[in-house]
């Protein structure tokens, strides 16, 4: 049975109200202000959620409270999408105290992050059966700063029919061929640390992998797929794209990591696709189905992100 596509939220108007919420780490004092003008700038009204900018030590709060809040933004019809504040650490200790059961009796709604949210999106799509949005969060200094990246996810959000092809200007081929699957992955560590717990369970065979990460040596990310491979996350997968490795070390030395684990399972596999933690990161979906063409480097998705 392969990855079958996800349930669509729907898209952003002008005049909608979004919630920003903290599952993971606080922001600084300050951080989300340059960030929440873009997306006022978009027409949105962003509504930093009650607890978002608690702080206690490297959380956000406390554990239960952090699921709280993300509760809240997501049962609430007010809001239109969930986006979270930053990354950091702690995601997987907000999970498991979240009533899935509850957020799954509601209209779905856009979830945007990245990072350490990989571990939000891999719950949302096993819980809630609901794709999200691999992109980047109001206090990345990236996205405050960088107006390719605010556009790429605003016409992810606002106009996704102009976001269903995507195309990397800084991709190369590592193993050349076609692809059609549906999107899953993030955070290489983030994936490898989900392992063996109750949201690593969902069958990706027939998937796209996409993978990156941030200041990790080649042998730890070597040690990461390792244990992804070992655990049979690489079963049956149908391509893989690989994106950006900010502070491993030198490329060439991660790159020999990410070859000895893909290029011999005959699929198609990009490199450097330009999305992550890089400049100018692509915003994502996760979810559904898209071809991918490892020689031209390119994602073209089957429909819209969102509805």
């Amino acid at each position: 049975m392969s990855l079958e596509p996800l349930r669509r939220p729907r898209r952003l108007v002008p005049g909608d109200r979004v919630a920003i919420v903290s599952p993971a780490s606080p922001f600084p004092p300050g951080g989300l202000d340059a960030g929440l003008e873009v997306l006022r700038g978009w027409g949105l009204e962003p509504v930093v959620m009650p607890g978002a900018a608690a702080t206690t030590g490297y959380l956000a709060g406390a554990d239960g409270d952090r699921a709280v809040g993300f509760a809240k933004a997501w049962l609430d019809p007010s809001f239109a999408a969930v986006i979270a504040s930053r990354g950091g650490y702690g995601s997987q200790r907000m999970i498991e105290h979240v009533d899935w059961e509850a957020l799954a009796s509601v209209e779905p709604k856009a979830f945007v992050g990245f990072s350490d949210m990989t571990a939000v999106h891999e719950a949302v799509a096993l819980e809630l059966g609901t794709a999200s949005i691999h992109g980047p969060m109001p206090s990345w200094t990236q996205f405050a700063e960088n107006p390719v990246v605010q556009e790429h996810l605003r016409l992810a959000l606002f106009e996704p029919e102009r976001a269903q092809w995507i195309a990397s200007a800084t991709a190369t081929t590592m193993r050349g061929g076609t692809a059609t699957g549906v999107t899953f992955g993030g955070t290489l560590t983030l994936l490898a640390a989900e392992a063996g717990t109750l949201h690593h369970r969902r069958d990706v065979a027939g998937g796209l992998l996409l993978l990156e990460d941030i200041g990790e040596a080649p042998y730890r990310i070597d040690r990461a797929l390792t244990q992804l491979r070992r655990a049979g996350y690489f079963d049956g997968i149908a391509g893989v794209v690989l994106g950006s490795w900010v502070d491993c070390g030198p490329y060439e030395e991660v790159r020999e990591v990410l070859y000895d684990q893909f290029f011999g399972r005959a699929i198609p596999v990009v490199e450097e696709f330009g999305f992550g933690h890089c400049a100018g990161a692509l915003t994502i979906p996760l979810g559904l189905k898209a071809t991918l063409d490892a020689d031209a480097g390119t994602l073209e998705f089957a429909e819209p992100a969102l509805r």
